[in-house]
């Protein structure tokens, strides 16, 4: 049986690669190899042209970690700590995003992906969480994950089974205001909203920690299982 065909959007920055020193489309190989072992095919979609228009040829959308969305897309002025905005990327993933989420198809957002997601329904931002939670834990240093315990919904505890995790972390920013269909799924101790899933909609789920940075993802595996599911489906 072929692989489910699983789309990751990626990042476009400033890269050193052997001689050379270029801007690149790029991803942690770490999201391919979480797919991929979970009996995936992973899909680089560069934020180029119209991603939305490969949507058809996908079995299941990954919208990846990443800098901070535009806050004007959310009505807000810019924090002095919001940064590494991309606005080509922010318009490639809401573009994605909507003919993914139109179509049925399964999808994961992963910390900046829970953010697309909860923008593009309506919601808002906390711009600079340590304002709100008066800690760094969620993004200790840079480059460094947090190691924070997060709390699950009954569908989320299905899909780790467990009712509590203690996932990487690395965000300064979370949900502010709930986008509309959307169900909170997971909370740190803290307050701060960690996971969310699109009511209504056949397996949408986002979570703000980084699955791929941990050995047991089983997210991963519940996303390629949907998306296989959805291509048998479409095949019938």
């Amino acid at each position: 049986m072929s692989r489910p065909v699983i789309g990751i959007t990626c990042y476009v920055e400033p890269a050193k690669f052997t001689v050379w020193e270029m801007t690149a489309a790029l991803l942690p190989y770490m999201y391919v190899e979480r797919v991929s072992r979970a009996g995936g095919q992973p899909v680089i979609l560069p934020p180029a042209g119209d991603p939305a228009t490969v949507a058809g040829r996908l079995d299941g959308l990954i919208i990846a970690g990443g800098g901070d969305i535009d806050p004007a897309r959310y009505g807000s002025p810019p924090h002095d700590q919001t940064g590494y905005i991309r606005k080509f990327r922010d318009e490639a993933e809401f573009r994605v995003l909507r003919a993914a989420l139109d179509a049925g198809m399964p999808f994961l957002g992963v910390c900046r992906g829970m953010q697309v997601l909860n923008v593009a329904r309506g919601g808002t931002l906390h711009q600079h969480l340590p304002d709100i939670v008066g800690h760094s834990g969620h993004s200790p240093a840079p480059g460094t994950f947090g190691r924070i315990p997060v709390r699950l919904s009954p569908t989320l505890a299905k899909i780790y089974e467990a009712e509590e995790v203690t996932p990487a972390h690395y965000h300064h920013q979370a949900i502010d205001r709930l986008g509309d269909g959307l169900a909170v799924t997971a909370h740190a101790d803290d307050g701060t909203i960690e996971a969310v899933e699109l009511d209504g909609h056949p397996f949408a789920h986002a979570v703000q920690w980084h699955p791929e940075a941990d050995e047991h993802a089983p997210v991963f595996h519940a996303l390629v299982t949907a998306a296989a599911r959805a291509a048998r489906a479409r095949r019938r």
